[in-house]
C-alpha cells in the first residue's frame, strides 16, 4: 500500500555548480545594484525562453560570472523573478544551452551556516517557499505551508520537502523546471522515515509528524487516550492509515482521507485484514475478547454459534456485519444493530442479504434445499447458488443449481426484517435470468 521507494538524487545540482568567483562576488554585494538589474533584464528574458522556464520575467539581476581559465570556459549566472511563480537562477555557459534552478534549490546551503552564493536576492523572491503553495493545493493534501526545502532535481522532477502547520510533512514531486500549474504528487514524509533510500524529511521530527494520531483518535471519538503511535501506510487512493495504542490497553487503526479527516476506524480486534493489522497492541488477545462479544450477540439473536474466528464486512449504514466461524465448523453471518439486537444467517441465507461466506467450507446449501422443500420442490438438492438481485417490491432472488444436473430454481426471499423464503420458480420458467452451469 505504500508508494514505491524512489531512488532520487538528494544532492542539489545548483549548489554543486556554484563557482568560487561567484562566492567572492556575492560577498562584496550587500544589495542588488541598478547595473546588475539592467544587465539581468537585458539577458534574462531570452535565456528563460531558451531554457524552457515557465516564467514571465518581472525582475532580474546579474549574479556574477565564473571564468575557468584551466578549462577555458565562462559561465554567467542570473536571478529572475517571475509573475505568480517561484523565481529561478539561470546558468548560462558561453556557447552552451542555459539551465535553470528554482530559488529553493539555488538558495540551499552547501555547508550548514554558510549562505549559498546563488541565494535569490530579488525582493519578489524573498520567500521562495511561498511559490509551493499552489502546488500543495493542486496535490490536494491538507497542508498549511510552514517550511520547505529542495531535495534535488532529476531530468523530469523537482523534489521538495514541505512541513505543514500541525506537524505533517510531505515530499512533493513536481515538474522540472518547477511549474506550479503542472502535475504534482504529494507523498507523506512518514513513508520515508523507515525506508532505505536517499530521501529523508528533516524539517520536522518523526515524533512530531506522528503526533497527528492523537487528533485522529479524538476525531474518531473512540475514547482512546493515545499511548503510542504508528504510521501504517498509504492506499492507492491517497488515504493514510495510522495505528494508535491506548492507555487502557485497547488499540485502533484509523483511515484518514486526503482532507485530513478520519473516514473509518477499526479496533485492533477487527483490524487483522487492514494492512497486516495492529502491531502496537496485542491483537490476539483483543480478537479473543471480540470473539466472546460476538458469541453473546449471536446467542441474543437466537443462534447457538460459539464464535471461534470472525471477519468484519465493510459497514452498511449503522449495522455491524460479521462473518463468523463457529467452533463446530459451521459458518454464519451476524447482522447486529447498534441497540444490541440483530439476526444470524447461515451462509446460504446470507446470500439473500448480500453477503458471502469465505472463512469456512460450510456453504449453507442445506438451508436452501430445505426452503425448496417447503415450496413443493422435492427433487432438487442444492449444489450451487448465487444472488441475482432485488425486485421492485423489495424481495430478493437467489438462483440455485441442483446436484442431479437438471435445471435449477429461483428462490424468492423477504429480507426485511428477517430473511425468509416466500416462493420458488423454475429456471425453465424464467429464460435469460438463470446463469449458473446447468441452468441456462
Amino acid at each position: 500500500m505504500r508508494p514505491k521507494k524512489l531512488g532520487l538524487i538528494a544532492a542539489l545540482a545548483a549548489v554543486a555548480l556554484a563557482p568560487a568567483v561567484v562566492h567572492s562576488a556575492q560577498k562584496q554585494q550587500a544589495a542588488v545594484t541598478d547595473a546588475d538589474r539592467k544587465a539581468g533584464m537585458a539577458a534574462a528574458p531570452a535565456l528563460v525562453q531558451t531554457a524552457g522556464v515557465p516564467c514571465q520575467v518581472s525582475d532580474a539581476r546579474l549574479i556574477g560570472k565564473n571564468e575557468d581559465k584551466k578549462a577555458k570556459t565562462s559561465t554567467t549566472f542570473y536571478e529572475v523573478a517571475c509573475s505568480g511563480q517561484m523565481g529561478f537562477v539561470l546558468q548560462a555557459p558561453q556557447g552552451g544551452a542555459p539551465s535553470a534552478f528554482n530559488c529553493l534549490e539555488s538558495s540551499a546551503e552547501a555547508t550548514p551556516g554558510q549562505e549559498s552564493a546563488l541565494k535569490c536576492k530579488l525582493p519578489a523572491n524573498s520567500d521562495p517557499k511561498a511559490g509551493l503553495a499552489p502546488a500543495i493545493a493542486k496535490a490536494g493534501v491538507p497542508c498549511t505551508l510552514e517550511n520547505a526545502r529542495a531535495l534535488g532535481q532529476t531530468k523530469t522532477n523537482s523534489i521538495f520537502e514541505v512541513a505543514c502547520q500541525g506537524g505533517a510533512g510531505y515530499v512533493l514531486l513536481t515538474s522540472a523546471p518547477f511549474d506550479a500549474s503542472k502535475a504534482v504528487e504529494a507523498q507523506n514524509c512518514l513513508n520515508y522515515d523507515d525506508a532505505q533510500g536517499n530521501i529523508k524529511c528533516t524539517l520536522t521530527e518523526k515524533a512530531t509528524r506522528l503526533a497527528v494520531v492523537d487528533r485522529y483518535a479524538q476525531q474518531a471519538n473512540v475514547g482512546c487516550t493515545v499511548k503510542d503511535r504508528r504510521y501504517v501506510g498509504t492506499s492507492k487512493g491517497g488515504d493514510n492509515f495510522f495505528e494508535a495504542s491506548c492507555q487502557d490497553g485497547k488499540g485502533y487503526i484509523f483511515r484518514v482521507d486526503n482532507k485530513g479527516a478520519v473516514a473509518q476506524n477499526w479496533d485492533c480486534a477487527r483490524a487483522t485484514q487492514i494492512l497486516g493489522g495492529c502491531t502496537l497492541t496485542d491483537a490476539r488477545e483483543a480478537a479473543t475478547q471480540q470473539a466472546g462479544l460476538y458469541t453473546k450477540l449471536a446467542k441474543s439473536a437466537g443462534s447457538n454459534c460459539d464464535v471461534d474466528r470472525y471477519a468484519v464486512f465493510p459497514p452498511r449504514g449503522t449495522d455491524e456485519v460479521v462473518e463468523m466461524v463457529c467452533k463446530d465448523g459451521k459458518g454464519a453471518v451476524g447482522v447486529f444493530k447498534t441497540n444490541g439486537t440483530g439476526q444470524v444467517l447461515g451462509c446460504g441465507h446470507a446470500l439473500a442479504a448480500g453477503y458471502k461466506c469465505s472463512l469456512t467450507q460450510d456453504n449453507g446449501y442445506a438451508a436452501l434445499t430445505a426452503d425448496l422443500r417447503k415450496h413443493n420442490v422435492k427433487t432438487c438438492t442444492v449444489s450451487n447458488a448465487r444472488p441475482t438481485g432485488q425486485t421492485a417490491k423489495g424481495t430478493v432472488f437467489v438462483e440455485v443449481a441442483c446436484s442431479d444436473g437438471y435445471k435449477g430454481y429461483l428462490i424468492e426471499y423477504n429480507v426485511n426484517p428477517t430473511v425468509s423464503a416466500v416462493g420458488a420458480t423454475g429456471c425453465a420458467m424464467a429464460p435469460g435470468t438463470c446463469k449458473l452451469p446447468g441452468n441456462t
